[in-house]
């Protein structure tokens, strides 16, 4: 029996229940990427046996508790696998249509699609030239709105303090960009977001409020079910960018600064999802999609404060904000979704 979820604009066919993806009702042709996870396909067992070498390497981060991470290329780009130290590995096609997985116990299926959806669908919009934003991404009047910036900035917990103040979240982590017209679409991901237990003290006033992402690892999650928070279901034009900086107790944070569209260039540049992979050629293409979207999207720094009892005050600036912006862009192009 096959399962069927939408994913980042992408059709997902598994052999085994997903938890926290989004179901579909059905599957397109192009657009559909097909997960193993019982039986090693015959591909898989083909590229095994070819030769290899390591493209990518992240090291461990034991403080949050996340494994090395490896990309091997497999007879130059016939076939890849992505791998952890933990023993999760994913092998990927070359065309980025068809997915193995596997991960050995006391890991379990939320384990294996924590790594699906995040690296290894960000593995996948690479072989598949989607550009992503290193970013989480709620909708604010009808327009999604780009929170980006490295690892421990804060992405996820604006994100989350936004979506309990009625904002839809459309994307966690991973804000994977169409472009259609000149106009620039964001896809919605999946129906979670991810908080370390300290955020979730901020948000809720203890860190048990939220269930674990997995039994085997001290990360929570928000479910975007419509009680507490919602999840945005359709693609939405992209209206504003903020990025985020340090942290800092001025009296005057948090505040939104103006950059230049060079300052908004370079900073995106290096904040896109897996970027080390990239081609010249493709990086090339990559920097000019990505000028064109800092000549049409408004992009600012965002200075938040230090203070916890202040995200309040950094979600109404955000909300403000992003109205201005709506006030005087022009309507967005229609973009039929079937």
């Amino acid at each position: 029996m096959n399962y069927d979820y939408t994913l980042y604009g992408l059709f997902l066919r598994s052999d085994v229940v997903l938890p926290g993806l989004k179901e579909a009702a059905s599957c397109g042709a192009s657009d559909t990427v097909s997960l193993a996870t019982k039986l090693r396909p015959s591909w898989v067992k083909e590229a095994s046996e070819l030769s290899s070498q390591v493209i990518y390497c992240v090291p461990a981060t034991p403080e949050w508790g996340d494994p090395v991470f490896l990309v091997r290329e497999y007879c130059g780009g016939r076939f890849y696998q992505l791998s952890y130290s933990d023993g999760t590995q994913f092998f990927v096609d070359s065309d980025a249509t068809a997915l193995w997985g596997e991960c050995p116990a006391p890991l379990t299926v939320e384990d294996l699609t924590t790594y699906l959806v995040g690296p290894v669908m960000g593995f996948v919009l690479r072989r598949r030239s989607v550009t992503s934003l290193h970013a989480s991404a709620v909708c604010i009047g009808g327009a999604a709105v780009a929170i980006s910036g490295p690892a421990a900035a804060g992405k996820s917990t604006t994100a989350a303090a936004l979506a309990l103040r009625g904002a839809p979240s459309l994307c966690e982590d991973i804000t994977a960009l169409h472009e259609y017209g000149g106009e620039f679409y964001v896809q919605p991901g999946y129906p979670r977001i991810c908080l370390w237990p300290d955020s979730v003290e901020k948000l809720f006033g203890s860190q048990d409020a939220l269930p674990l992402l997995t039994p085997t690892w001290e990360k929570k999650f928000l479910e975007l079910e419509g009680k507490r928070a919602r999840f945005e279901t359709r693609m939405r034009p992209l209206g504003a960018i903020y990025l985020l900086g340090p942290r800092t107790d001025e009296g005057t944070a948090p505040r939104l600064e103006d950059i230049t569209t060079r300052e908004s260039l370079l900073e995106l540049v290096q904040n896109t999802y897996m970027n080390v992979l990239l081609t010249r050629e493709q990086r090339a293409a990559e920097f000019e999609l990505l000028s064109r979207l800092v000549n049409s999207v408004p992009c600012k720094r965002v200075i938040p404060h230090k203070d916890a009892e202040r995200i309040d005050a950094l979600c109404e600036l955000l909300e403000s904000d992003t109205a201005t912006n709506a006030a005087q862009a022009a309507p967005p192009m229609t973009i039929r979704q079937d």
